[in-house]
């Protein structure tokens, strides 16, 4: 078997310990020789990197487990990319959550106006990271968990070179509540959307469809532990004609998670700030060598179980089938080719190959299509620094539209991150 090399870009992300766990987990099948974790932050690399080191010895893993600060000492010969990267880290995420709440607006870390000024820091960003790829590794697949995921994978694999899958953890844990509340563990389950904006359209076991039934039943999937979830009524369910994942909460209640952010006494930023301080204090312990409890409050439950599961399928060739983020290549045909896009895939030594899905909810064709539209503004917007493009976005985006509120916070929220978006300022 090819030794290999594993490079975390972000590693000093309070997730990483989940990452580490999932490597150990998969030691009889990855044989990662080399891990290179790198981050820009020397604290946060310090402390994580520590644990994450005591992790993998702990394990008996036969693996260099290297700290650097340095992009091209971890990209040159890695086989893997592993991307989990915060431009302006939480500060950042929290003026996205608080400012547009002044114009009446959204702000939350992957959807609205917030999720844009997200996607404005991090393309550049990701994108810089895969031009190093193309030199330093041409043949590494980089798998990027970074959000927001869906408009990242738009980015890349547009106007790059690279093998890239863009990873969420919703799909996976929407799944799998969704065969437990149904007693059906079996069951083949078709997922499809763009990233933060999916639906399950059908659950099959034993050539029998059970959507319907969960309809009629007004069944839901567990909420994600990130987002403030109330949960769809049957009759929403019936509406839609497909079950909703939890973000489509902002969509279908705008008014009300509008009013539910304004009430709160922390943003969810505030509230990560203080678990992952906390949680630093812990992985400080040069006892420690396992990943805590706290972390599963940290919203980011089973990432490393998806990232994992995807190098170990492409390295052994598994031919499996999981939820990712890809291009669309026919797979939806009511989408464009090169429109990424959120969907199940065979999973192989050549990357993903989405299944094809034949969809007739005109509801799931129409909100894709608006949002993908608003996708595409936006990351021409991020590549280019055109502020007509970037308003264009935003007056699609449903959790936006209105242009009196969209262009003072745009202008606000530009200033407030000025010193992570340059290609919003290049005449000064």
């Amino acid at each position: 078997m090819k030794k290999l090399k594993v490079a975390l870009i972000g590693a000093g992300s309070t997730y990483t310990p989940e990452l580490m766990e999932g490597f150990i987990n998969k030691k009889d099948s990855l044989p990662v020789r080399e891990l290179y974790l790198m981050d820009i932050d020397d604290n946060k690399l310090n402390i994580v990197g520590g644990l994450a080191k005591r992790q993998i010895e702990a394990a008996g893993l036969d693996c260099n487990v290297v700290l650097t600060k340095s992009l091209d000492d971890a990209l040159t010969d890695a086989s893997f990319v592993l991307a989990q990267i915060r431009v302006g880290k939480l500060p950042a995420r929290i003026l996205d959550e608080k400012i547009p709440l002044k114009y009446d607006l959204i702000g939350q870390e992957t959807n609205g106006i917030g999720g844009f000024f997200k996607g404005m820091r991090t393309i550049p960003e990701i994108m810089k990271i895969a031009k190093k790829m193309e030199e330093l590794c041409p043949d590494a697949w980089l798998i990027n968990f970074s959000n927001p995921a869906g408009m990242l994978t738009e980015a890349i694999l547009n106007f790059t070179k690279v093998k890239m899958i863009g990873v969420c953890n919703v799909p996976i844990n929407m799944i799998d509540s969704l065969k437990k509340r149904l007693k059906l563990e079996k069951a083949e389950v078709e997922y499809v959307g763009l990233n933060h904006l999916s639906w399950v359209t059908s659950i099959k076991q034993d050539g029998v469809d059970y959507l319907q039934k969960a309809i009629k039943e007004g069944i839901n999937s567990e909420a994600m532990k990130n987002i403030p979830a109330s949960g769809f009524s049957a009759e929403l369910i019936k509406t839609v004609g497909a079950i909703p994942s939890s973000y489509l909460e902002y969509y279908y209640f705008k008014d009300s998670k509008l009013e539910k952010a304004k009430e709160v006494e922390k943003t969810r930023g505030e509230v990560c700030v203080d678990i992952e301080n906390e949680l630093l204090e812990i992985y400080s312990n040069s006892e420690l060598h396992e990943k805590p409890e706290l972390l599963s409050r940290r919203g980011g439950a089973r990432y490393s179980e998806v990232a994992v599961n995807l190098v170990d399928s492409i390295y052994n060739d598994k031919q499996d089938i999981q939820v990712v983020n890809v291009l669309n290549n026919g797979a939806l045909d009511f989408m464009a080719d090169n429109d990424a896009i959120e969907i199940s895939c065979i999973i192989g030594k050549d990357g993903a190959t989405p299944i094809r899905a034949k969809i007739k909810n005109d509801h799931i064709k129409e909100y894709m299509k608006m949002m993908k539209a608003y996708e595409k503004h936006a990351v021409v917007a991020a590549l280019t620094g055109d502020e007509d493009e970037a308003m264009r976005a935003l007056m699609i985006n449903p959790l936006v539209f209105d242009y009196k509120k969209a262009y003072p916070c745009f202008q606000e929220l530009k200033e407030a991150h000025k010193q992570y978006l340059p290609q919003f300022f290049k005449g000064n």
